[in-house]
């Protein structure tokens, strides 16, 4: 299996693993009550606690990809996170983001998605990805529309109605 540790550059940003270092803006970005009003995780209890979610991230060792922290190439700050995560449960590649709300209305999520689609088909070879979003998210349901996903049915997660969209190696291609 592959270590992609080092995932994506854009025009604006440099996709890499978290290193402790990362923890502050983990942390800033975990307890912002916008930031994390449309996920279903618990804000994070201190900046230990960012740090060991940090230190003990699996993803690269277990499936060999993950969420990458998003780095500000102009300045070398991190604002948040994206890339790709396999759920076990739902046998399925998710894309997904979280970026600091200063950072907001850039275009960084659509940016940084894009390139995780595309890192995902390119060089992992993945042959679907899925991004799944609360209803009332309207703007990361753009983002992921912008990127080429298409709405595809919903379930419920923990008692919340979850839309799920999703794009093939063909919808890519076609895209490209």
């Amino acid at each position: 299996m592959s270590d992609h540790r080092i995932g994506p550059e854009t025009e604006r940003l440099l996709h890499r693993a978290s290193i402790p270092e990362d923890a502050e803006a983990f942390f800033k970005l975990n307890t912002d009550i916008e930031v994390m009003r449309y996920t279903a995780e618990p804000m994070l209890e201190s900046v230990e606690a960012s740090l060991a979610r940090i230190e003990n991230y699996p993803d690269f060792e277990t499936v060999g990809y993950g969420r990458w922290s998003c780095v500000l190439k102009s300045t070398g700050e991190v604002i948040g996170f994206c890339g790709l995560k396999y759920l076990p449960d739902l046998d399925v590649v998710d894309v997904g983001y979280r970026l600091l709300r200063e950072h907001w209305g850039r275009g960084y999520a659509t940016e940084a998605s894009r390139a995780s689609i595309a890192y995902g088909f390119d060089e992992i070879g993945l042959e679907r990805i899925a991004g799944f979003v609360l209803p009332e998210n309207a703007a990361s349901i753009h983002v992921l529309e912008k990127c080429g996903l298409q709405a595809d049915g919903e379930f419920e997660e923990d008692g919340l109605r979850v839309l799920r969209f999703v794009i093939d190696r063909a919808g890519y291609d076609a895209l490209r």
